[in-house]
């Protein structure tokens, strides 16, 4: 009689041994391949990015969007991303910012609360182009392409973040460079937002590979509206 218990027992222990340790290989890979990706994205882009002093002139900025305060002014991370843009504006490395960002509701704008920023920091409202669809990074570049024809531009956003847009503009055709903002958090926001956003990148370079290889549509598309007629033409 303990036999005949104790046989099905060792049957159901190791069933469920295999499947956990099967649970843990695949688990494993997954980890090692997010991370893969994630390193790959961060090497890949290094000779990618510039300083403010060192990077060549493009057409365009695209400044991609971040929280907006319920003021309606931009967070310290969407500030950053803005004065950076005008920086490059002002020091003759572009001609126009394209301000890519979140307006799915009447209520919140992002685009509008760069722009008011950034007409604030002395850029003219005429070199200002604001993109109202820009929901994701991906959706962002995509639309930079298609909708403002956009061949060339240099990318503004957080350093940890830099790496997944310059591999989504570049995977979708757009010739991208990359310049950093990260001048103006303070240090321990800084800090907190450095652990969770590389903790957030990890899935979302997944997903942006994901995205190219399916080759997805955006939230909204629409007709044609070139920043220049020739977004590489420099005259």
């Amino acid at each position: 009689m303990r036999l005949a218990i104790t046989a099905p027992l060792r049957f159901i222990w190791r069933k469920k041994r295999m499947i956990f340790l099967a649970f843990t290989g695949l688990m494993t890979v997954g980890v090692f391949s997010i991370g893969g990706l994630r390193l790959y994205s961060a090497v890949r882009a290094q000779s990618q990015i510039y300083t403010l002093d060192t990077a060549p002139e493009r057409p365009v900025a695209i400044i991609f969007g971040a929280s907006v305060l319920p003021s309606g002014r931009p967070s310290a991370m969407l500030a950053d991303r803005v004065r950076m843009g005008a920086e490059l504006y002002n020091a003759g490395k572009v001609r126009a910012l394209l301000l890519t960002g979140d307006n799915s509701i009447e209520t919140y704008n992002e685009p509008e609360a760069m722009r008011r920023y950034a007409l604030e920091l002395g850029v003219p409202d005429a070199a200002l182009v604001l993109d109202y669809a820009g929901f994701r990074t991906y959706d962002s570049c995509y639309r930079a392409r298609d909708i403002f024809q956009v061949e060339q531009a240099i990318l503004v956003t957080q350093a940890y973040h830099l790496d997944r847009a310059l591999l989504t503009c570049n995977g979708l055709g757009v010739e991208a460079i990359g310049v950093a903002a990260d001048a103006m958090r303070p240090t321990g926001y800084a800090r907190r937002s450095l652990v969770s956003g590389q903790l957030r990148e990890l899935p979302a370079t997944v997903a942006s590979v994901f995205d190219l290889l399916i080759n997805r549509q955006p939230t909204f598309l629409g007709e044609p509206l070139p920043i220049f007629a020739r977004s590489g033409d420099y005259s």
